[in-house]
């Protein structure tokens, strides 16, 4: 019976503590309360609405390369152009590149504005960004000058990345379009220094070197 009553005293001075403590602290819970609501809620409506406009971008780019498939470039054009601004790392990516290869772009320098803006304002892991700076270099080197390309190009050469033999490959040909063939060596010769070089860009490297050794 004593225990039973220290029990119900227990449980009365628990509760009682509890309670005093609701009071006491009532503001902050309901406001920590609805903190947790409001952001849980903005959090649903975030994650929704960038699902939405995913699959937006997703219909646009099918849209375009059925107007492409159907000859309507401008339509197209419009569409991948408005894509590439979206700032989606997939679709901006994907709709330059279908914009490079169906060569919808005549101006050379806005192309080369799209690329920038492509890198500027979307995060790649290390190697896609890394192909992205290789492609506008490839393209770019049809017109910028030597230190535009050379600047282009500076962060795959200074690295061992995946890219940089195509990168030195790029500088070479460059300077043999410019029939200046002693840079031109420097940069295919770089390109056997790199360790486990792939077969194919050994042999397109001793190619281009033996063409223009002949050319002497």
């Amino acid at each position: 019976m004593t225990e039973k009553l220290y029990q119900a005293q227990y449980n009365i001075t628990k509760k009682s503590k509890w309670r005093e403590f609701y009071e006491s602290n009532k503001i902050l819970i309901i406001s920590s309360i609805l903190i947790l609501i409001i952001f849980f809620g903005a959090l649903t409506i975030y994650l929704e609405n960038k699902k939405n406009k995913r699959i937006l971008l997703s219909e646009d780019y099918i849209q375009a390369k059925l107007y492409i498939e159907r000859g309507n470039e401008n339509e197209a054009k419009n569409i991948l152009k408005g894509l590439v601004l979206a700032n989606d790392p997939t679709y901006s990516t994907l709709s330059l590149f279908l914009i490079l290869n169906q060569n919808l772009f005549a101006d050379q320098k806005e192309l080369s504005a799209l690329f920038e803006h492509v890198l500027a304002n979307n995060k790649f892991e290390k190697e896609v960004k890394n192909l992205l700076i290789y492609k506008k270099a490839l393209f770019d080197s049809n017109f910028v000058n030597e230190s535009e390309l050379l600047e282009s190009l500076k962060s795959l050469i200074n690295t061992e990345s995946f890219w940089k033999p195509h990168a030195l490959l790029i500088l070479g040909d460059y300077f043999v379009a410019k029939g200046e063939y002693l840079k031109a060596k420097e940069f295919y010769i770089q390109i056997f220094t790199i360790k486990n070089l792939q077969k194919d860009l050994y042999n397109q490297t001793k190619s281009r070197l033996k063409i223009i050794t002949n050319d002497q």
